[in-house]
């Protein structure tokens, strides 16, 4: 059993569970939090170190489980925590309690924490940490050594110190291996390193992400406007961006939020659903009307009725396929306006390809199971049609959404399947009206 196992048992049989909690580790606790199902998880929350394990809970369920916290409670937990963590506990609250909360920290705490709340959530300075070990160019290596022995312990994931100058603007990084195997007599402007290029306060949060993908970095300098030091960003603030953009476009693709809670109350979950699979209602309708327009058509030949969900269900997962390519390359901000059309084109070509190839295999089958080469023709050109349809539909829809400002993580599939369903259900039954019953 693995130790939330263990933990779920115990609360389920209302053992002990101090010591069980003291071996896990905040992050496992938010995880078991967030798995279990609202009275055991009330009953854990009170048995754990709330401000610990705040910063690893997704909003959903953070939010949920600060309303039956204190506002002096939420004050202290905010003071002992680290400052990018501290903001993303307040960013969950009413403005009138952020306040109330900024108003009782004391000054120190008030300071770091207003710094990072006057930039946007998903920026890099909502990411960043204040936590900064700052060094000047005209120091001397010894300087620094004895600068940083002040310190009782440094800032986590510190490998480099920042370098600045008598206006505490970024001019480059030294490394702690530089500091350690260089001449003390050395200055700082000699042994820094001018490569690493600072981010801006304003860049968001999912372009700070690729930064340190493409660059391989593990902490980084922020700046503002005049390029003065504020702060920095850290691996694992990155790797929360990459968790949570990809829980965003899995949720996304069924309509759902990211910080859903699995246990939360059945009649908020009914309504967090329910929207959706209206809208989804209203796009199966038009596939429906569709079929309508050609019900004599379908009276005087069943077999139709048997083929169209072949042809729907294959052009709906040949454009999902170029959906998901077109959306993972538009979050990794590789499509632009210089290769879309290229894009468009491969799509298209591939479509065509893979068009021919199953029109052929389905018409052969269609002869063969209702002997009848008229109707296999005229299935294998609709599914060639539909899939060719489906690339050049998966490619545009995101770039049209994501042009209004629409999710296309969000909006991109169901608009894409009722496309497909329109045109598939469409082109078959126009082409059987045309061919088998005029004739």
């Amino acid at each position: 059993m693995t130790p939330l196992d263990i933990l779920h048992d115990a609360l389920d049989s209302r053992a002990e569970i101090k010591e069980l909690v003291e071996k896990l580790h905040p992050s496992e606790i938010a995880d078991s939090l967030e798995s279990l199902p609202q009275q055991l998880r009330d009953k854990l929350w009170q048995s754990v170190k709330q401000a610990k394990v705040l910063p690893h809970l997704s909003d959903g369920v953070r939010g949920e489980l600060m309303q039956e916290m204190l506002p002096s409670q939420i004050t202290a937990a905010v003071a002992s925590m680290e400052t990018d963590d501290a903001v993303d506990v307040l960013q969950d609250l009413p403005d009138e309690l952020v306040e109330k909360v900024l108003q009782t920290l004391e000054m120190q705490d008030y300071r770091r924490l207003r710094q990072v709340l006057f930039y946007p959530e998903n920026s890099a300075g909502g990411l960043m940490n204040t936590d900064v070990l700052t060094v000047s160019t005209r120091m001397t290596l010894k300087m620094v050594l004895r600068y940083l022995r002040r310190f009782r312990q440094l800032p986590e994931k510190t490998d480099v110190l920042m370098v600045v100058d008598k206006n505490n603007c970024y001019r480059g990084v030294l490394s702690i291996t530089d500091l350690l195997i260089n001449s003390p007599t050395l200055l700082v402007k000699t042994v820094m390193s001018t490569n690493l290029e600072a981010i801006s306060a304003h860049l968001s949060a999912h372009d700070v992400a690729i930064l340190f993908e493409q660059r391989d970095l593990l902490s980084a300098p922020v700046i503002d406007k005049q390029g003065i030091l504020v702060g920095r960003i850290t691996i694992d603030d990155v790797v929360d961006v990459i968790r949570t953009e990809a829980d965003h476009n899995l949720m996304g693709s069924a309509g759902l939020d990211e910080d859903n809670d699995m246990f939360a109350p059945i009649l908020n979950t009914t309504h967090d659903r329910a929207l959706w699979l209206g809208v989804n209602l209203g796009t199966a309708f038009l596939a429906s009307y569709v079929i309508g327009l050609f019900e004599a058509t379908l009276e005087q030949m069943v077999a139709l009725a048997i083929l169209m969900p072949v042809v729907a269900s294959m052009g709906g997962i040949a454009g999902s396929q170029t959906l998901t390519i077109v959306i993972r390359g538009m979050a990794l901000d590789q499509i632009t306006n210089t290769n879309i059309l290229w894009l468009l084109k491969k799509e298209l070509a591939v479509g065509l390809l893979n068009g021919v190839i199953w029109s052929i295999v389905l018409a052969i089958i269609t002869i063969l199971w209702f002997s009848n080469i008229t109707l296999g023709l005229i299935i294998g050109s609709a599914l060639l049609i539909n899939l060719c349809f489906a690339a050049f539909a998966g490619v545009l829809i995101p770039i049209f959404l994501k042009y209004l400002s629409i999710d296309p993580a969000l909006a991109a599939g169901v608009t894409l399947t009722t496309i497909t369903d329109i045109i598939g259900f469409g082109t078959l039954l126009g082409l059987a009206t045309i061919f088998l019953t005029a004739f």
